[in-house]
């Protein structure tokens, strides 16, 4: 509050130069005994579709993005997340899980207008990891709703990257899940001292309609 002089950065919100990002919501997080699970991600599926079907409604785009990593000559394209990061006793299911054709998380209700793109790093919007930036120019889109798992860390590196890329950032906090409460309010802490901004998805909409009716 000293530095910034108020706690929301964003008062309004142009529906026209916005869209929601729901990141990592597919099988090797969601899944029950995935490789990589988010037991709390089950829990953010309801308020998602809420947002998601309301969003649609304003003609905010709704991008699901999914991580995905290739297989060239029996290696990685991540040789040192899967080599380094990843326990040994989970490598070879982690690494087939990721591999394989990424599909948005069952339960999870998607529509004809939505896109999906596929990352191979934490951050959507690193160098060589997935389209996602080009999309969002080329979409006119200045400001990012983002939703989906880990909070902490694909989450929050793509909205690290957004802002020193000049998107407004907006992490969606009642949409977002981490392993655990304090890993996710961590997350949130960052965000809103550096990078950008967190609201809940009713404050998300009520700026969304303000604009839309002002």
């Amino acid at each position: 509050m000293l530095r910034r002089g108020r706690y929301h950065l964003f008062d309004d919100l142009d529906p026209a130069r916005t869209a929601l990002l729901v990141i990592d919501m597919q099988s090797a997080f969601c899944a029950p005994g995935g490789p990589a699970e988010v037991p709390t991600s089950c829990r953010i599926v309801e308020p998602i579709n809420k947002l998601t079907a309301q969003l649609r409604a304003l003609n905010v785009p709704v991008i699901w993005v999914l991580h995905a990593n290739s297989r060239i000559g029996g290696r990685s394209d991540w040789e040192l997340f899967f080599n380094t990061i990843v326990a040994d006793e989970v490598r070879e299911r982690t690494l087939e899980n990721l591999a394989e054709e990424q599909t948005v998380w069952t339960g999870l209700t998607t529509a004809s207008t939505d896109l999906t793109l596929l990352k191979n790093r934490y951050s959507a919007l690193i160098p060589g990891s997935s389209q996602l930036e080009r999309t969002l120019r080329g979409m006119g889109i200045d400001t990012i709703l983002i939703a989906g798992t880990k909070t902490n860390v694909c989450c929050e590196s793509t909205a690290r990257d957004a802002m020193m890329l000049d998107f407004k950032v907006v992490m969606v906090e009642d949409c977002c899940a981490a392993l655990s409460d304090d890993e996710h309010r961590g997350a949130l802490e960052n965000i809103i001292q550096q990078f950008g901004d967190v609201m809940t998805a009713d404050e998300v909409l009520a700026r969304l309609r303000q604009f839309k009716s002002a």
